[in-house]
């Protein structure tokens, strides 16, 4: 099988253990020089109703994906423990 990044960006990921939404992908993790996907990432919700920029991401390792369907992901992973807190943001203005 092969996929483009276009085709997984922004692709809905559920987990199968509860069926949350842990978000859409954002982005992916390669590893160098072999070119092998390791894990997709998915931004965590943003804090105050949506606004303000996402606390944390979940970055899942490739070989807990289940399954990837036309428009959604679907992962066997326990949310808290892919968790990775980002450091504090900063303002640019």
């Amino acid at each position: 099988m092969s996929a483009k990044f276009t085709d997984m960006h922004c692709k809905e990921v559920i987990c199968i253990s509860d069926g949350r939404r842990l978000g859409l992908i954002h982005d992916v993790i390669i590893q160098l020089p072999k070119g092998e996907i390791t894990a997709i990432v998915v931004p965590g919700r943003c804090k105050m109703g949506g606004f303000g920029p996402p606390r944390d991401d979940f970055v899942i390792p490739w070989s807990k994906i289940c399954r990837i369907g036309p428009d959604i992901v679907l992962v066997d992973v326990e949310p808290e423990s892919c968790r990775v807190l980002r450091g504090k943001p900063r303002l640019m203005f």
